[in-house]
């Protein structure tokens, strides 16, 4: 992958001694009946690091043990739903489910432990790579769809609850329900994402099926080591993860940290999108806690009331989000 060797020695200087330790430790970890690592578990990726480097944060890749205490006060600040204002807004103000008070947001409240200002490592600025010209025109098509909304096909994905930006893959951290379980056989890993409480079925093989293109793309999954490799691609849907193209690839890596941490690392690559590829990493967190359900399902009462909505504004002379016609 571009860059992923040099942004991987970079990467190594600032968590030699997470990685001295994860290593040490590695003939002590649990180990399934079939001998792989035993990653098998309910873990969280919460993290108010976001994927892309703030803009404030331009020139910095990290945060000293007090810039990051005090950058997380200010963001923690910045995104609490208790204090927005509408005539001030805040963060994702608008739009957003202004509804949700504080309550119901489980973000995280802090950053990665080697404190970058992104999830993102690759490329060295932190940041999703700009848009080629395919990338710029199917976006520019899907967002006249969202703006006529005119049908089902027309909203999100997320809309529809089919999938979720952060159900994966790959999984990224983001407002509520940042939490996975895992679970591992001789022939197959299953990942069951609490948000859109989606359950990815990862084959243990070295070929991908074409024959039935899925939502979530076709997972196939290998050992390199005592790493779990992942790597999907054929995805059914023409506008998917992040509006991505049905070219995407995603490669996701797992490895212990620790016994109660694991090191998630994944590479996004779609010649549709961008010129390059591009790759994160954040720890995922074992709990205790189940996986809840998200009970939010293809056909919802929500969906309907946007259609009928913007179906009244129309009838109305005005455009589907009540501005005037022009």
């Amino acid at each position: 992958m571009n860059n992923r060797i040099l942004a991987g020695l970079v990467l190594a200087m600032g968590s030699l001694v997470i990685s001295t330790s994860g290593v040490a430790q590695s003939s002590n970890m649990p180990r399934t009946e079939y001998g792989h690592p035993d990653f098998q578990g309910t873990y969280t990726f919460r993290t108010i690091t976001p994927l892309n480097r703030p803009s404030e944060l331009v020139d910095k890749a990290t945060l000293t043990e007090e810039e990051a205490l005090e950058w997380q006060a200010f963001e923690n600040r910045r995104q609490n739903r208790d204090l927005i204002i509408d005539s001030v807004g805040g963060a994702g103000y608008p739009p957003g489910v202004i509804s949700y008070n504080e309550f119901w947001y489980e973000r995280g409240v802090e950053t990665v432990s080697d404190r970058r200002t992104s999830l993102i490592y690759d490329p060295p600025n932190g940041r999703v790579p700009p848009l080629n010209a395919a990338g710029r025109a199917r976006n520019a098509e899907i967002a006249e769809m969202r703006r006529l909304s005119i049908g089902p096909e027309a909203r999100t994905l997320n809309d529809r609850c089919i999938l979720n930006a952060r159900t994966g893959p790959p999984m990224v951290s983001g407002s509520y329900n940042n939490n996975m379980q895992l679970v591992q056989t001789r022939d197959h890993i299953v990942i069951l994402s609490e948000m859109i409480h989606h359950a990815r079925i990862i084959r243990l093989d070295s070929e991908h099926h074409t024959r039935q293109l899925k939502w979530a793309g076709d997972s196939i999954a290998h050992w390199e080591g005592d790493t779990l490799v992942i790597n999907t691609q054929n995805y059914y849907y023409k506008f998917g993860w992040r509006g991505t193209s049905q070219q995407l690839k995603v490669e996701e890596r797992f490895s212990w940290i620790d016994e109660n941490t694991l090191d998630y690392d994944f590479t996004v690559e779609d010649p549709l999108s961008w010129d390059v590829s591009w790759s994160a990493k954040l720890p995922m967190r074992r709990i205790e806690d189940p996986i809840y359900e998200y009970a939010c399902h293809e056909g919802n009462h929500g969906l309907a009331g946007i259609l009928a909505g913007w179906r009244r504004y129309e009838s109305m002379g005005m455009n589907g989000d009540g501005t005037p016609k022009e």
